[in-house]
């Protein structure tokens, strides 16, 4: 199984983050689509794109693709493949769906029909009538667009967002995932200092040191198919062994955050804490207003309030306002910030150098960048 097809999902937006994570992963080979990217590899690769993606929201095996405008071509087209060989007599195996511009549109009699289906094919290979589903989880899915049938197998479990370190979140918490994309769309290195004055749960500063010292992102938890006896164990150890020895902890982090609701503090303080940062990343409660970053040549990248969902609309705008009465004291510092605000560009009293369209959960957001300088050296 070494030339399995792989789809990294991706939110709406974060496609060429999450081909670009896998390009540096070594996958040169991608093909990017709608909330997708499909990539090659084999058994060992389920593992290394589980524990490595940081903007992905789960890997599947793409198991078949056909057109499927009837109830009996998804029933034949599902039956087709070869679940025995992934699935074992006692696997539970769950069948989840979605259709979009398809004939058949009623998901939960897809979602019918494909289990039928794949019984149907267990029943001829292990010779029974019933199936206890007791053991480990197999979620199928099936997405049906324009009439295709694509059939994939989950190996992710819990979405990839859930890296294990945030236990308690603020209202309106800002998901790992994207996080990271903030981080992986700034010109921020290392080397230069980070801020986020709005940090909420710290998820921004904690994804930031994560990337610094390249610590996996999935390294603290476990995914569905590392109890699946077609992936060896050795391969998830190789992985694991892999990841830790990749970190790079040695490197001193200059990332701070701050906000103005204490009990947000207490939230990050416990997941900085949780993820291992305590010493290396400081936060303090703090009004936007008296923000002073330390140093030169920084990165202040943050999600400030909306209004929609937090607060109201007034406290939003004077927060941004405040945002950009801040950045004026920073002239070498760069700017990113995730926001719905048409008018996040009118307080900064100047156009962002780029804006990228992205979706926070069902908010569409523009992520606004305003380069600085760079350090010097960083130059030529």
């Amino acid at each position: 199984m070494n030339n399995l097809q792989l789809i990294a999902t991706a939110p709406m937006g974060l496609e060429a983050v999450v081909a670009r994570e896998l390009k540096d992963l070594g996958y040169t080979e991608t093909k990017v689509e709608n909330g997708r990217v499909t990539f090659t590899g084999g058994l060992a690769d389920i593992c290394r794109a589980n524990l490595w993606l940081r903007t992905s929201d789960r890997v599947l095996i793409k198991m078949g693709e056909f057109p499927a405008t009837t109830f009996d071509e998804l029933f034949e087209g599902t039956k087709a493949i070869e679940w025995p060989e992934w699935i074992p007599e006692d696997g539970e195996f769950p069948v989840e769906g979605r259709s979009h511009k398809s004939q058949l549109t009623s998901v939960p009699a897809c979602q019918s029909i494909v289990k039928k289906a794949v019984v149907e094919k267990m029943k001829s290979a292990y010779g029974t009538e019933w199936f206890p589903e007791d053991g480990q989880r197999y979620v199928i899915e099936v997405w049906l667009r324009d009439d295709i049938a694509l059939i994939t197998l989950d190996t992710t479990g819990p979405g990839l967002h859930k890296r294990g370190y945030r236990k308690l979140v603020t209202e309106a918490p800002l998901k790992e995932t994207m996080a990271a994309a903030m981080i992986l769309l700034s010109r921020w290195r290392p080397e230069r200092p980070l801020y986020d004055p709005f940090c909420g749960s710290g998820t921004i500063p904690i994804e930031a040191a994560m990337i610094g010292w390249n610590i996996a992102p999935g390294l603290r938890r476990t995914f569905n198919s590392e109890g699946w006896p077609v992936i060896p164990a050795e391969l998830w150890e190789a992985a694991r062994e892999e990841a830790f020895d990749a970190v790079k902890d040695d490197i001193p982090l200059a990332i701070a955050g701050s906000d103005i609701d204490p009990s947000a503090i207490e939230v990050a303080e416990a997941a900085v804490k949780k993820a291992g940062f305590a010493r290396d990343i400081k936060l303090s409660v703090l009004p936007v207003a008296k923000v002073k970053p330390e140093g030169d040549y920084g990165c202040i990248i943050t999600n400030p309030p909306y209004g929609t969902r937090l607060g109201d609309e007034t406290e939003a705008e004077k927060a941004l306002r405040q945002l950009g009465y801040a950045a004026l004291f920073l002239p070498t510092w760069s700017f990113f910030a995730l926001s719905p605000s048409k008018s996040l560009e009118q307080y900064f009293g100047r156009s962002a150098d780029k804006k990228r369209k992205l979706f926070n959960g069902r908010i569409e957001c523009a992520y606004y960048q305003y380069f600085g300088p760079l350090p010097p050296f960083s130059r030529g």
